[in-house]
């Protein structure tokens, strides 16, 4: 969510980047590909094999092979790969929790997972619209009277980025407070009205620009119709339907994360990137070098990407979610498949182009989501057809060179399994 104010950042600088990017820009380049990709965009096309193709899966040996020249490559602390297939599972780990020891990584760890929050966020909208609580044709305005051309805005539009709402994610205005009080808690609201501030990127409907405001709005609303908190939400309709014991919504003056927990890194400043997600040469050099260390901002305060990026969870969980985002067992079966089929290309152009739908992309043969806040980068898809679900995580993000470690690893992993 919070980085790259203007080029791929999805949650990056604000705190959850779908790093589509990677797989021909879904989440617009990590975050923000407009309809014509007015936004920070993705920059890596890839292409979209057949999910019912032949799929070969790696193995062990593999799996951690291709883990640690990743890891390597963008030093990283540490990081985490689990493979399910229908052989079995498999996990790969690298490195230690924090960069000057700690302990060795393990799946049990404890990560901020950033824009994969917008997937539970998305799912309670969903459920409530299968309650009959809400409608997808609703205008925002019915909920929230406040949001600029709310009446011409649904909440269709809200869950599949194509409201033209300004993300506050890319405003100067966070970015610098994001630098200079790093402890600073800040209100939904907040975050609404830096974005109200900025005109829209296109009228409603007819574009694509990836926004974390969107995602503000509809958990503010989840709240506004279940008159409760969005942690009793989250744990009542994600957390303990599906098990996932190790996953959290905290609360917004919350920096804590439960034992055990990866500390997560971060080079440079959200301003510094703020147009450009990757460091200046020299500085890449010098981190290459040893001589540029990153920061540790584990307990910076996530408040500023409230239900857009602000969860808690690990790879057994995400794996957990994931697979049940796919099977359809969190939704009826006609709402769920009106779910898969609401994917559409984030760039019109470009039929091959990853997609986002209500709270969910395709990335190639998997579907799922990515996310990324200063310092932790994660991966979750799964490819229903064949059985198949990857979850990679990192301890440090973005890379130097601006792209995102766990996303570039799954990409390299799923061209490696579906390249035939």
């Amino acid at each position: 969510m919070k980085r790259r104010a203007v080029s791929n950042r999805c949650l990056r600088a604000a705190g959850a980047a779908v790093a589509l990017i990677l797989f021909a820009g879904a989440c617009a380049d990590s975050g923000d590909d407009t309809a014509q990709a007015t936004s920070p965009g993705p920059t890596t096309s890839a292409t979209d094999p057949s999910p019912t193709g032949t799929v070969s899966p790696v193995d062990q040996a593999g799996l951690q092979a291709a883990l640690d020249a990743g890891a390597q490559e963008f030093l990283l602390p540490g990081a985490v790969a689990l493979l399910y297939t229908p052989s079995g599972t498999i996990t790969a780990t690298y490195g230690t929790t924090e960069r000057d020891g700690g302990d060795p990584v393990s799946a049990d760890d404890h990560i901020r997972v950033g824009s994969n929050t917008k997937t539970w966020t998305a799912t309670v909208i969903l459920q409530l619209v299968q309650e009959g609580n809400i409608a997808l044709s609703d205008p925002v305005s019915k909920h929230r009277p406040d949001v600029p051309n709310g009446e011409n805005i649904t909440i269709e539009q809200l869950l599949n980025m194509r409201s033209g709402l300004y993300n506050y994610s890319e405003t100067p205005e966070l970015n610098e407070a994001l630098d200079n009080d790093p402890q600073r808690v800040w209100a939904p609201d907040e975050l609404l009205a830096l974005a109200f501030a900025n005109p829209p990127y296109f009228p409603p409907g007819e574009g694509y620009h990836y926004s974390n405001t969107n995602y503000v709005l509809l958990g503010l609303i989840a709240e506004q119709l279940e008159g409760r908190p969005l942690p009793q939400i989250y744990d009542d309709r994600i957390f303990r339907s599906t098990r996932m014991t190790d996953s959290s919504y905290p609360d917004a003056a919350d920096t804590s994360i439960a034992a055990p927990y990866s500390h997560g890194y971060f080079y440079g400043t959200n301003m510094l990137t703020l147009t450009d997600p990757a460091l200046p040469e020299d500085m890449q050099a010098e981190a290459k070098a040893g001589t540029l260390l990153p920061s540790d901002v584990t307990n910076n305060n996530p408040s500023w990407t409230s239900s857009a990026g602000m969860g808690i969870s690990t790879a057994n969980d995400l794996a957990t979610w994931v697979k049940a985002l796919t099977d359809g067992s969190m939704l009826d079966a006609d709402l769920q498949q009106q779910r898969m089929d609401s994917i559409l290309p984030t760039d019109p152009s470009n039929p091959e182009a990853a997609g986002y739908g209500w709270g969910i992309a395709k990335m190639g043969p998997m579907y799922g989501h990515t996310g990324e806040l200063p310092g932790y980068n994660s991966f979750m898809g799964s490819d229903p057809e064949n059985d198949v679900t990857l979850i990679v995580w990192a301890n440090l993000a973005p890379g130097v060179d601006g792209r995102d470690p766990a996303s570039t690893i799954a990409k390299g992993l799923i061209d490696e399994m579906y390249a035939n």
